[in-house]
């Protein structure tokens, strides 16, 4: 069965098995989660299912999202998240998705948006080795170095990596490790990383691979 849920990255921690052995693990509020909408392949063209994290207030919405919670007879949501992967049979508008829809020992995806490192160039960004630093390189030892194609096509082409702005970017980390399920607090401890920082959101689902 495909599961899926919405959560909060809460940040790091590390657990002991039965061995004794440490594993690190990323603590993570999942829902609970109201399935706000069902799409259908004969009204939007696809399958989805739309599913809500975290309150807010209604007079934080603006017109169009307070139409849509109301149109669907489910409280207001700050987070709106669509899965499509997921088994349609068993869930109804208003209906409740909480952590323990998974369980130890589980395969997950976590989709989160990774952290902003602001503009930086080629060394950092995409691993460029430095220039030597001696004869005469002076100040360009982190220069990317040239960048063009001779006179023919006399171009730069596209897609070529240079300095620019680094992270904040969708992130899919893929086949982690359910390693403990704490369904009266609503937390899932992950194995592993988990892109983001703290207090960002997350999108967990059932792991293609598994």
């Amino acid at each position: 069965m495909q599961k899926a849920i919405i959560g909060k990255k809460l940040g790091m921690t590390q657990v002991f098995d039965e061995k004794g052995t440490v594993i690190p693990v990323t603590v993570i509020e999942a829902g609970p989660c109201p399935v706000v909408m069902k799409k259908t392949l004969d009204n939007d063209g696809y399958e989805a299912l739309q599913l809500g994290f975290g309150d807010i207030k209604v007079q934080r919405l603006n017109k169009p999202l307070k139409g849509h919670f109301d149109k669907q007879k489910v409280g207001a949501k700050k987070n709106l998240r669509e899965f499509r992967r997921i088994d349609f049979d068993g869930l109804n508008v208003g209906d409740i998705i909480k952590a323990d829809t998974f369980q130890e020992g589980d395969r997950v995806d976590v989709v989160g948006t990774s952290k902003g490192k602001g503009w930086a160039g080629t060394v950092k960004r995409w691993g460029f080795a430095k220039m030597k630093t001696t004869h005469g390189t002076s100040s360009v030892v982190r220069h990317p170095g040239a960048i063009g194609a001779c006179a023919d096509p006399g171009k730069v082409y596209k897609g070529k990596k240079l300095p620019g702005h680094m992270g904040r970017e969708r992130v899919t980390i893929k086949n982690l490790t359910v390693v403990k399920v704490d369904a009266e607090n609503n937390l899932i401890a992950l194995k592993g990383a988990v892109p983001g920082a703290k207090g960002g959101i997350v999108m967990i689902s059932t792991s293609i691979k598994a």
